[in-house]
């Protein structure tokens, strides 16, 4: 379905809201927010700090966030007592559902700020956001635009500055509640009774992706430090894994199973390699020792930061990549951002099926961090 019947709804209600913008006042109290965002899996939970500190804040308030559809099974828990509300802006439904569960006294509005246009329609008496995206409509509803820090932070860190006050307490092992998965099948029970490490080697887009010939070797090297190399994947990157692995030498759960499932399996693992994609994060979430393969994302940015900095996580990258030269996150300008934005069309340096910057981590370098962690897990 198109996304336009969803906008003249959400601009029907808004409209008439925005012409009252100038009598809008910051509330002195605060029971019930809307986070609202349509980020993919690993923004929405760098989204965590900012749920936490809301919690810490205002204890007894009703805490709700719109959520990508794959993405609500993990908030089955209702993590810091937040509440998932499915959310597709192509589905009419969906978008009907966010604008109909409000008023809310506080909305807050993560990553693009066209979503603050569906917090206005939410009913949200006050609208707080990082300003400066553009086109400059896309700001008009929020009363209070925060600029980006003039200082290099974690984005999961940043998210949390939107509220003023005390960060948030560190992360600790079991404020997210498990999410319910069904059981593994007896065959894959078997494939996961001896110690294994998890193996993922797809990502959001291409450029981020390690050679395959290196993901092969660095399963050797797993199989050789004693432990069960075990493949995972998403729906579209079954094919990947039948490259890397064409015998089908190792356990592969790519495309078979749901995100609460992956969590199990990520908690039951030995350790977790990866590049920076949305399990990186989760795999933070499980608590599982995570490495992670950084090539144009930022291993600064898009790290642990200091919510999750006693989690057991190790980037591997390759500083100073000149081609490592955008300053722009969600659509900003910030001076001491760097990262790559590109793809494999436009990417400056691409090398046939892979980009130089992930090129350039070596397996030693993988291989280390990981037989590190899993010393330090022992």
């Amino acid at each position: 379905m198109s996304r336009l019947s969803g906008r003249i709804r959400v601009i029907a209600r808004s409209i008439p809201r925005l012409a009252l913008k100038a009598f809008r006042r910051p509330p002195t109290e605060v029971s019930s927010i809307l986070i609202a965002h349509h980020l993919l899996l690993g923004d929405t939970l760098l989204l965590t700090p900012l749920i936490a500190k809301l919690r810490e804040r205002y204890p007894d308030a009703r805490i709700a966030l719109t959520c990508p559809k794959a993405i609500v099974p993990l908030f089955a828990g209702h993590p810091f007592g937040a509440h998932a509300l499915p959310f597709d802006p192509r589905d009419v439904k969906s978008v009907l559902s966010v604008v109909n569960s409000g008023p809310y006294d506080l909305g807050i509005v993560a990553g693009e700020n066209r979503f603050a246009w569906l917090a206005l329609a939410a009913g949200c008496r006050w609208i707080v956001g990082h300003g400066g995206d553009t086109p400059a409509w896309k700001n008009w509803p929020l009363d209070e635009p925060h600029p980006y820090p003039s200082k290099p932070a974690a984005w999961a860190d940043i998210a949390a500055m939107l509220i003023d006050g005390p960060a948030p307490h560190r992360a600790r092992p079991g404020d997210w509640p498990e999410p319910a998965a069904a059981a593994f099948s007896p065959a894959d029970a078997q494939a996961l009774a001896r110690p294994y490490v998890v193996l993922h080697p797809g990502a959001s887009t291409t450029v981020k992706r390690w050679p395959q010939a290196r993901w092969r070797a660095l399963a050797e090297r797993v199989e050789a430090l004693g432990y069960a190399p075990v493949w995972s994947g998403g729906p579209g990157e079954v094919e990947l894994i039948r490259a890397i692995d064409p015998q089908g030498r190792h356990a592969s759960f790519a495309g078979r199973v749901g995100l609460g499932e992956l969590w199990h399996l990520f908690k039951g693992a030995r350790a977790l390699v990866c590049p920076d994609t949305g399990v990186a994060h989760l795999g933070r979430m499980v608590g599982v020792p995570t490495v992670t393969l950084f090539g144009p994302g930022n291993a600064f940015i898009h790290g642990a930061g200091d919510f999750w900095s006693d989690a057991r996580f190790q980037p591997v990258t390759i500083a100073g990549m000149p081609c490592r030269d955008q300053p722009i996150i969600f659509r900003r300008h910030v001076s001491w951002v760097q990262r790559c934005d590109r793809n494999e069309h436009t990417c400056v340096a691409w090398r046939g099926d892979h980009a130089e910057c992930m090129g350039l981590v070596s397996l030693d370098a993988v291989s280390q961090a990981l037989e590190d962690m899993l010393t330090e897990a022992s």
